[in-house]
């Protein structure tokens, strides 16, 4: 059998590189392999053409220079009286972690890779290429990579007979979130083929055009057309403006070519709109009213036209003290109708619903985020929690968390449509409020004439809310949908201030932004 031995190098100037070396230290360790993680400066370079399996994660610093502690590694790789084939029979994968803001993004990663191929290196992935200034941070390129470079490294070291990979140590705490990379239907990836007239089961290599260019972690090499459809290519999202011009190069009916150059035209925004933004049209049915330019599109240009799916985020619903081995989120499936005859339906909501654990074991990819959300160290702080709908979630996972600790002065203000459809943990709620554990105060605003919601029941019972803040220093927290329930719940909190604290309008409104400066209102919102 292959000896099961994986080396990870790093080049790190502030650490994070390092960090994240070590983390694919351990994930190696769960996988049963023998693996050391050293600074490339550490190494023995001479031995390198010893190594089979070699992971480098490396940061670039200044205007593209390598880190410190690689730079007697980087000199000696690039000497030019090293053979070309010195590397024959290494496996390997680079990780760069870099800062879009910077001309010279991530050169070293590049420089490494394009080095090691040109000495004979068989690279597992193309370069990973993290970024600082991405939304998500350099994860949201290196989970999924990881993610896709282990299915690569085990198929070549599969795991010995009788053992499993050792479940990761996931650490969560009430406010954190998860990721989850949701795919496209059967269904949807069947009709699109068709559509362009593409052999699902074919298999391609991808390759970049442009030395620089990196090609997306997540897609195995060879790729089959059916997994690229089913977990890259966004085809349910509703497609822009740059989407129609390319099409409109690919286009041999004048027909169709005149209409797609309107639409990508300045003058053909209003229109635009109104075909795509306002009914949800999908990048899928897109293409259906487009039929002779669609099967004409060359599929090399795929990646070009069609956005990524992007990981969806939720609110973590449970507490690890309540629920050690468990995840749980709070959603709700998204279907809604527009003025088109098909029901608009949420990606990744509706892929979930759609798995059932009776039918067998799903893998879905996943991953922890900090999130934004900091609840009080100090035991004996009240919180008062606001969460409509589903923004109730991550106060589950508080309420959970503070309960398992004996912490009392957890008032909660939950509201939704009505209290027979949509009352979520209806009863976990009301035994903790039996146990002394839990004030709550409810809104349906279904269920009577007059609409009643959240921000009503906190002036009803403003000077609860109004000792709470100002004798016991409680702290707000706000979640849920950001249209008009953020700015209605921060003008009642405005009244409790004014009515109940005697603070003139203005006064209110800085003393509320005060609470907000010093993390004691806090509030996670989306659309």
């Amino acid at each position: 059998m292959v000896e099961r031995k994986l080396l990870v190098l790093f080049g790190s100037q502030t650490g994070t590189a390092q960090d994240t070396a070590e983390r694919i230290g351990r994930e190696a360790k769960r996988r049963h392999f023998q693996c050391r993680v050293e600074a490339l400066d550490s190494y023995d370079v001479a031995n390198l053409i010893n190594e089979l399996l070699v992971i480098f994660v490396c940061a670039t610093t200044g205007q593209g220079d390598p880190p410190d502690n690689m730079k007697m590694f980087w000199r000696f790789l690039f000497r030019k009286n090293l053979p070309p084939g010195s590397l024959c029979q290494l496996d390997y994968a680079v990780l760069g972690l870099g800062d879009s803001s910077y001309p010279k993004f991530n050169f070293v990663a590049k420089k490494l890779h394009k080095r090691v191929l040109q000495l004979g290196g068989n690279p597992l992935l193309p370069v990973a290429l993290g970024d600082d200034q991405h939304d998500l941070g350099p994860d949201a390129v290196v989970d999924p990579w990881l993610l896709a470079l282990w299915d690569k490294i085990l198929a070549l070291y599969p795991l010995p007979p009788g053992l499993e990979i050792i479940s990761p140590d996931v650490r969560f705490s009430a406010g954190d979130v998860v990721m989850i990379q949701p795919q496209n239907c059967p269904e949807d990836v069947q009709q699109f083929c068709q559509l362009l007239r593409l052999d699902p089961d074919r298999c391609f290599v991808l390759k970049p055009t442009d030395p620089d260019a990196s090609l997306p972690a997540l897609l195995p090499q060879p790729c089959t057309i059916r997994h690229l459809v089913t977990h890259y290519l966004d085809i349910s999202c509703v497609p822009r403006r740059s989407f129609f011009e390319l099409l409109s190069y690919f286009s041999t009916n004048e027909l169709e070519r005149e209409k797609l150059q309107e639409f990508s035209s300045a003058q053909g925004q209003e229109e635009l709109y109104s075909y795509c933004n306002r009914p949800r049209r999908t990048t899928l049915e897109a293409l259906w009213d487009f039929p002779h330019t669609t099967c004409a599109i060359p599929p090399e240009y795929l990646l070009d036209l069609i956005p990524r799916i992007r990981p969806r985020a939720f609110s973590i619903a449970s507490s690890m003290l309540a629920h050690p081995d468990r995840i749980q989120i709070l959603m709700a499936v998204v279907r809604y109708k527009t003025q088109l005859s098909k029901p608009r339906r949420g990606l990744c909501s509706t892929w979930l619903a759609s798995l059932n654990p009776e039918q067998g074991d799903f893998r879905v990819p996943l991953w922890v985020k900090k999130g934004g959300m900091k609840f009080p160290a100090d035991p004996d702080t009240p919180v008062i929690m606001i969460g409509p709908g589903t923004g109730v979630a991550p106060f589950r996972a508080a309420i959970q968390e503070r309960v398992a600790q004996g912490r009392r002065g957890n008032c909660l203000f939950f509201g939704c449509r009505q209290k027979s459809k949509d009352f979520y943990c209806q009863a976990e709620w009301e035994e903790l409020v039996t146990k002394g554990f839990l004030t709550l105060f409810t809104a349906f605003s279904r269920d009577q004439e007059e609409k009643v919601y959240v921000q009503h029941r906190i002036q009803e019972n403003q000077r609860l809310v109004w000792e709470l803040l100002n004798s016991r220093n409680a702290h707000i927290y706000l979640a849920g949908n950001a249209k008009q329930m953020p700015a209605a719940v921060a003008e009642a909190l405005q009244s409790v201030l004014q009515l109940e604290g005697g603070l003139s309008p203005s006064e209110a409104e800085e003393h509320l932004i005060a609470l907000e400066r010093s993390q004691r209102f806090q509030s996670e919102t989306w659309s």
